[in-house]
């Protein structure tokens, strides 16, 4: 890097989880806006995180992704790049990572959540912490705001999709989900198209006869949730003898976590077997090289250094 060339910084931005089974609590403290969950709540939790080995494997696949993306940008730009974590419900918070920038002295930064479609309720919410945070500290962040339509990420989902069909019966149909958001924040709101957008580029490139879209892991409100849920669309399915297998894409995800390891692939995996339909759910993309690396050169291009 020469003297004239100042150091950017990307703020890699994900939801948070805890570490530890004793940061489970204080995890969710922070998820209900400070509320303390009740003994039954928090004891549903915690057995949810027991299935699937005491404690969810996020922290080390969003580490990695950061990293991934860390090594992209170095490896284009040497010595150009501080790459720093900020999450939502769990430390380092994103107004940590903008404070870190800070007091290295960057100015500039890029904001990219690790969810490829934008909602308000989500990334919009994450770019707008980071914002005002930069803005009180002399940072300005450069919004990625969504990377649904990214090549390399629908290359990965054809790719997974394709793999997770081998060995469903010939009737099979394949169900793309993503995390529900209530009603009232999807007014006007582009992330059901956006999610529509990205499984129909999918379906068409494979020439799927039978697909659709899903919702899961809605919050426990008693305030509507966007539906219909994966798991009534499985029964409905078997009530009618619609199909004989369900092939699940979680292209709303892209790490192993709670609501994949818990949610898909037990939940939903066991009301399969009930229902008597063969299941399958695609690979996460945790951090899939090629993905990652066409992440960076969009971080690149953002901060007006590309081609």
């Amino acid at each position: 890097m020469s003297p004239t060339e100042s150091r950017i910084g990307l703020i890699v931005m994900a939801y948070g989880t805890p570490r530890s089974p004793a940061e489970i609590e204080p995890y969710y403290v922070h998820i209900r806006r400070g509320r303390p969950p009740t003994p039954e709540q928090l004891a549903d939790l915690i057995s949810r995180y027991d299935a699937i080995g005491g404690i969810s494997p996020l922290a080390q696949r969003t580490e990695a992704q950061r990293a991934a993306l860390e090594a992209g940008l170095e490896a284009a730009m040497p010595g150009r790049w501080r790459v720093v974590l900020g999450q939502k419900h769990a430390a380092p918070f994103i107004e940590d990572a903008v404070a870190e920038l800070a007091a290295e002295g960057i100015t500039e930064a890029v904001g990219l959540v690790l969810a490829p479609h934008f909602s308000g309720f989500s990334v919009g919410e994450y770019q707008r912490r980071a914002t005002e945070a930069g803005a009180e500290v002399g940072l300005t962040v450069h919004e990625i705001t969504n990377w649904h339509l990214e090549p390399a990420y629908l290359d990965f989902l054809t790719d997974a999709v394709a793999t997770a069909r081998v060995g469903q019966p010939e009737r099979h149909k394949v169900l793309f989900t993503a995390h529900s958001l209530p009603e009232r924040v999807l007014v006007d709101d582009p992330y059901p198209d956006e999610l529509g957008a990205s499984a129909a580029n999918v379906a068409e490139r494979l020439g799927l006869a039978d697909w659709g879209l899903a919702w899961q892991s809605a919050g426990r409100t008693p305030e509507p949730w966007r539906g219909p849920d994966i798991l009534d669309v499985m029964r409905e399915l078997a009530d009618t003898n619609a199909t004989d297998g369900v092939v699940v894409c979680a292209q709303g995800f892209t790490a192993d976590h709670l609501e994949v390891l818990y949610d898909l692939d037990i939940e939903a995996a066991h009301l399969a077997s009930e229902l008597g339909l063969a299941f399958s759910r695609t690979r996460s993309l945790n951090d899939e090289p090629t993905v990652m690396a066409a992440l960076a050169r969009q971080v690149i291009a953002t901060a007006g250094l590309g081609e």
